[in-house]
């Protein structure tokens, strides 16, 4: 099954991915509200993507490589992928996205979220999905409340306020 949106095309990551990957991660406009530093070295991405590829096996999902339909360039990534120990919840799945910023205002982050949660609550059958982001990251927040999910809580991270976000499937 080929997963695609409107705009937007979506597959595992592979490690031939690496270099797209490190571009990503690399940047530090990327990682303003992420609390981590960019990547330095190729061999991150390498080991970030192994570690993605693992989820796939584990937990039959993990984020996905994401493309534009019109010129197959790559963007980022997103999806959805189990996630724990965030904010007192052990395990959840969480909706999520990074996209390289000349992507950023585009809808990509809402229109990849809104599939993924359409095709987890239809073909996985998962009944619940959170987000978590940064209150100061108001694209973010605002891509995730568009998306359907609603605001439940907040909560500290590394000293600044974040945002818990839920959707429950209807």
């Amino acid at each position: 099954m080929k997963l695609q949106s409107a705009r937007l095309y979506y597959r595992e990551l592979l490690l031939t991915d690496d270099a797209d990957m490190f571009a990503l991660d690399s940047n530090p406009e990327v990682h303003r509200y992420l609390h981590n530093n960019p990547y330095t070295h190729i061999a991150q991405s390498r080991d970030y993507i192994a570690t993605v590829r693992a989820q796939y096996i584990q937990n039959g999902i993990g984020r996905m490589a994401t493309f534009l339909k019109e010129t197959r360039e790559f963007i980022g990534w997103t999806g959805i992928k189990l996630e724990s120990n965030v904010n007192g919840h052990d395990r959840f799945y969480d909706i999520g996205y990074r996209l390289l910023p000349q992507h950023w205002g585009k809808g990509y982050a809402t229109e990849s979220s809104t599939f993924f949660i359409e095709y987890a609550f239809t073909v996985l059958g998962i009944t619940t999905i959170n987000a978590t982001a940064l209150r100061a990251n108001t694209a973010s927040c605002n891509a995730l409340l568009k998306s359907g999910l609603i605001e439940i809580d907040t909560f500290y991270y590394q000293g600044q306020e974040a945002v818990w976000f839920e959707i429950k499937k209807p």
